[in-house]
């Protein structure tokens, strides 16, 4: 176990390394650095202004120098400057991370309950009307992007009905401005976690020891919550913890749908406008949490399954 998760350790550097490597080659080319010359100072600006600028602020330099200063800057804890923001990406970024860290926590209290729910009541009547209400429901919502149905959760609830805000302010986190945003992400990825829990629960509730619980007499209730629940729910774990990295890549459609200025907004922000500090700051923020989630469901699984066993 010791080995895999050194193993894993490695892989999670050497993906920041080389993404890291090419989003500040992409940055740095030469149209990247003309647009951040103008947007930093004056549209209008001559050739010669923008060259001159540019050789200032020391974007003329060694791309490898500038490269291997930036490396040895996050190493000690810096990770540059935000143009964007106008500040230390170290004071910018946490901030907008705690944002989509408390979005993120509802849309998990919300998605995750009801999804295993969903799941489990499908499974446990499998080929039955509700059964097939209930994957129905859970394909159409997988099936349908964020951007659409967070734009039908507005014109409905926020336009038509007045009941909840178009617009999420990170300030004023209520039910009646929180409930879109939350709604829109927990709806897509609910379908997804309710047919592998669907999956489980039918495999569960048809094996041979299920069918010895039936027939020593026990109520279906007691089946259900003491023999079958427990090993139908495995499955479903390791795929409850791989929606934290899809968290982070579905926020940046939610968040600026319904301008909420959290780690997405930031991202979208940074890459428009060629913030390239803020933008390295945001790749390996991703990478961490898409290696780390993975490693942790693994050995979650590992330990979870007797019949696994991860070679050490």
């Amino acid at each position: 176990m010791s080995h895999f998760i050194l193993q894993r350790t490695f892989i999670m550097v050497l993906t920041m390394l080389v993404l890291s490597f090419v989003v500040f080659y992409l940055g740095n080319l030469e149209p990247n650095l003309r647009k951040l010359a103008l947007e930093q100072n004056n549209n209008r600006m001559s050739q010669a202004d923008v060259d001159s600028w540019l050789e200032k602020n020391g974007y003329r330099r060694s791309f490898i120098v500038r490269y291997g200063e930036w490396t040895a800057g996050v190493l000690s804890g810096d990770f540059g400057y935000s143009t964007r923001f106008r500040m230390p990406v170290n004071e910018a970024l946490p901030k907008r991370l705690g944002y989509t860290g408390i979005l993120a926590f509802w849309v998990l209290m919300t998605m995750v309950p009801s999804a295993l729910l969903i799941g489990i009541l499908s499974g446990m009547r499998e080929g039955s009307a509700l059964d097939r209400f209930l994957s129905l429901f859970s394909v159409t919502t997988t099936a349908t992007p964020e951007y659409v149905s967070g734009i039908l959760f507005t014109v409905i609830f926020a336009s038509l009905l007045g009941w909840f805000k178009g617009v999420a302010n990170v300030k004023d986190i209520t039910f009646e401005n929180f409930t879109l945003p939350v709604m829109t992400m927990s709806i897509y990825g609910m379908g997804y976690i309710a047919r592998m829990t669907r999956a489980s629960m039918s495999e569960v509730m048809t094996s041979q020891y299920i069918r010895t619980a039936h027939l020593k007499g026990l109520p279906f209730k007691t089946v259900v919550l003491k023999h079958a629940l427990r090993n139908a729910l495995i499955a479903p774990f390791t795929v409850i913890l791989l929606q934290f990295p899809w968290l982070l890549t579905g926020v940046v459609i939610v968040e600026k749908l319904f301008n909420y200025k959290g780690f997405g907004w930031t991202l979208v922000e940074a890459a428009e406008n060629n913030d390239v500090d803020m933008l390295l700051a945001c790749s390996l923020v991703s990478v961490l949490v898409v290696i780390g989630t993975q490693l942790i469901s693994d050995v979650g699984y590992a330990y979870l399954n007797p019949r696994i066993r991860v070679e050490s």
